[in-house]
């Protein structure tokens, strides 16, 4: 890691890109416990995420965007736009304005999917192929050890000032990253015309991805995990709520627990990518977070923090193993597309899974959604591993 933070624009991009990571963990969390706060209802808070994950659907022509023209100019304005965004959330007094929550939510959504997909284009641009997964590792350490803080100090400001105070703190944080991004020395060409009709050019990232076998198999495992893992964004509130007696609030402690798990498996992630590959370690992250995700259904705190630590230290060993894999395999004209079809292949169905367990949760016993969660991670995590290993002995 430590080679990658000593190039200045590294340091740079890292840095102002941290800080808001911490404004939008604060927000997200907020944004939830503020519509339960104003509805009563842990599927309010869970239609939240649902809002924020929705524009993942239309990552495709985010992903034309970011391949048509240069990725840092991209992300300032992008930056400086969902500043303006959040505002809106100053109007929010009561349970008739959540509308305004789900609205702004819907808009930073739209946001998340340019800056993805721009910012891993931008990344692959600043560093050679070796570098990525110590990039990849650090931003990961810095987003999930987020968790120890942000989620924290988000709860605490909505409870002292209310939601006002943390859109507030997070528009502020979005100028920063632009202004780091601004600092920047790194040179981009504009992207050549690819005389392309516009259609083929929108489908040539999901034709990359198609026939690429490594990032297609890791891609689409993830996606299986995906079909049932968005039932977190909901069912953390019935495990803090119905299972542990805890308010609506104690869900930044949980998820700050969790950080501390994640913060292990970001600081690891380069090492293992590695030693075993991407495919292996996408498989066992799923595994490990399968393993943390049974010990949730128990009543005691200490088992339920267990599991968060496991079901922490999962979630990095896949991101970091799946974007590493997809920029290294893929040209750079297309970082923008594939980058950006991969997320509909996942995003769709955790998009779907946020939705529908925000309406289960209301119909089936919690406990229940965590065993099918466990179950269907677990098995696409095994599935992944005999791939793995099926292609290691296929090479010797």
């Amino acid at each position: 890691m430590r080679r990658v933070l000593a190039r200045r624009d590294m340091r740079l991009y890292v840095g102002g890109l941290t800080l808001s990571m911490f404004g939008d963990t604060a927000l997200w969390l907020a944004l939830a416990v503020w519509a339960k706060t104003l509805t009563g209802s842990s599927a309010a808070a869970g239609m939240v995420m649902f809002f924020l994950a929705a524009p993942q659907l239309l990552a495709p022509l985010s992903g034309l965007v970011v391949d048509r023209v240069r990725r840092r100019p991209l992300l300032i304005a992008t930056n400086l736009a969902t500043a303006l965004v959040v505002l809106p959330l100053l109007l929010v007094h009561d349970r008739g304005d959540v509308w305004i929550l789900y609205a702004v939510t819907l808009a930073y959504g739209v946001s998340f999917s340019l800056l993805g997909s721009a910012g891993s284009a931008l990344l692959a641009a600043l560093l050679p192929a070796d570098e990525l997964a110590d990039a990849n590792g650090v931003l990961q350490t810095a987003r999930e050890g987020l968790r120890l803080v942000a989620p924290l100090s988000g709860a605490a400001l909505f409870s002292a000032f209310g939601g006002a105070a943390v859109a507030l703190l997070d528009a502020a944080t979005f100028v920063v990253a632009a202004g780091a991004l601004a600092l920047m020395r790194v040179t981009e060409l504009a992207p050549a015309p690819s005389g392309e009709r516009r259609l083929a050019a929108l489908a040539a990232g999901a034709r990359h991805l198609r026939r690429t076998l490594s990032l297609r198999r890791l891609t689409g495992a993830s996606a299986v995990a995906l079909l049932v893992i968005g039932f977190s964004e909901t069912l953390t509130f019935e495990v803090a709520g119905a299972g542990l007696g805890r308010d609506a609030a104690f869900v930044g402690v949980l998820i700050a627990v969790q950080g501390v798990g994640a913060v292990a498996g970001a600081a690891t992630a380069a090492t293992l990518v590695r030693r075993l590959g991407e495919l292996r370690l996408g498989g066992i992250g799923m595994v490990v977070f399968a393993a943390g995700t049974l010990l949730l259904l128990s009543g005691s705190l200490p088992v339920v923090l267990a599991g968060k630590v496991l079901f922490g230290i999962g979630i990095p060993w896949v991101v970091v193993a799946l974007f590493t894999l997809l920029q290294r395999t893929t040209p750079a004209p297309l970082q923008g597309r594939v980058y950006s079809a991969v997320e509909v292949v996942v995003g769709t169905p955790q998009t779907l899974s946020i939705a529908l367990g925000a309406v289960l949760v209301a119909l089936v016993d919690y406990r229940l959604l965590l065993v099918v969660e466990a179950a269907v991670v677990a098995g696409a995590g095994a599935w992944l591993l005999t791939r793995a290993w099926q292609g290691v002995s296929a090479s010797h």
